[in-house]
């Protein structure tokens, strides 16, 4: 690891830990109200292999939206550029769980990380895998070298319980044709998708592939081409937070994308992948902690995509 990284890191984590703690946890999903509101941790794994992280970095967190840019990835990789026309690849400037575009583009989602966008990925992984959820989950423990992944019953039961919203977009996105599959079972993945656990350290090494050209960190293994990596770090820069995407490119200028369990990955391609989690989100769903560490990280060190 390269020493000016881990110094700047250390900084920011410091001075992040020492703000005032503003924020609210996501607790529109019951399971995620119970974690600890104070945990602050970053992980940096760069494509040599070398990496280093401070807090509560090897705490396992929910990692929620993350989870969307592994399923896009799948879906990219199995049916190409057909996808787009399911699922449009422009910022909503709307809330996450946002039902107000989906009238006017007929049932296409702006985007493929807002929770509409996410679904419909959903939707064409079931119809183009045997076992979804099964086949979903081994690609991730490929991703991560973490042979014993899984999907939290608590977690996805949770949201299955409260996510009322999730199924009207799901609904409303069928009455319009772009939901092939029943809603109620890609609903059932969808939640699962979003329930997978993991640390700071996992997320990183896990999305080492998006900062190296498609290419697996740990053994070179070819994931996607160049060009569709490409593709997917545009859409984490342009769409991967939600009405806030402007003001991440704005601040930290880096492809990246946010859950709602505090969770944020930020790439900088050819370089390395850094995730951050602190539970507290802002008005957004961002975690506002997160996004502060990673603007001083991209600030101290002149480093960022610009």
């Amino acid at each position: 690891m390269n020493t000016s990284y881990s110094r700047i890191i250390k900084n920011a984590f410091e001075e992040v830990k020492a703000l005032p703690d503003a924020g609210e946890l996501a607790t529109y999903i019951p399971e995620l109200a119970n974690v600890d509101p104070s945990k602050l941790g970053v992980h940096m794994t760069c494509i040599d292999g070398n990496h280093f992280g401070i807090g509560h970095d090897l705490h396992k967190f929910s990692i929620q939206s993350i989870a969307k840019v592994l399923s896009l990835t799948l879906a990219y990789k199995i049916v190409g550029e057909p996808l787009w026309e399911r699922v449009d690849v422009e910022p909503s400037g709307t809330k996450f769980d946002s039902l107000l575009l989906l009238e006017s583009y007929r049932g296409i989602p702006r985007n493929p990380f807002i929770n509409s966008g996410a679904i419909v990925i959903c939707d064409i992984l079931m119809t183009h895998l045997k076992d979804t959820k099964v086949e979903f989950l081994e690609f991730v423990r490929e991703l991560s070298d973490l042979p014993e992944l899984n999907y939290s019953d608590k977690i996805a039961d949770s949201e299955k319980r409260t996510g009322y919203r999730n199924v009207a977009l799901c609904n409303f996105i069928k009455s319009f044709g772009n939901i092939t599959n029943e809603p109620e079972e890609v609903l059932d993945f969808y939640f699962d998708m979003c329930s997978l656990e993991m640390t700071c350290q996992e997320v990183s090494r896990t999305f080492g592939f998006l900062a190296n050209e498609g290419c697996k960190i740990s053994d070179g293994t070819k994931i996607i081409t160049k060009n569709k990596c490409k593709r997917i770090n545009a859409l984490m820069l342009t769409c991967g937070f939600y009405d806030e995407s402007g003001e991440f490119a704005f601040r930290v200028g880096l492809p990246g994308k946010s859950g709602v369990g505090g969770g944020i990955v930020a790439l900088y391609p050819k370089n390395y992948a850094m995730v951050v989690w602190s539970p507290k989100l802002n008005k957004h769903g961002n975690s506002y902690k997160g996004m502060e560490l990673l603007e001083k990280v991209t600030t101290h060190s002149e480093m960022s995509i610009f």
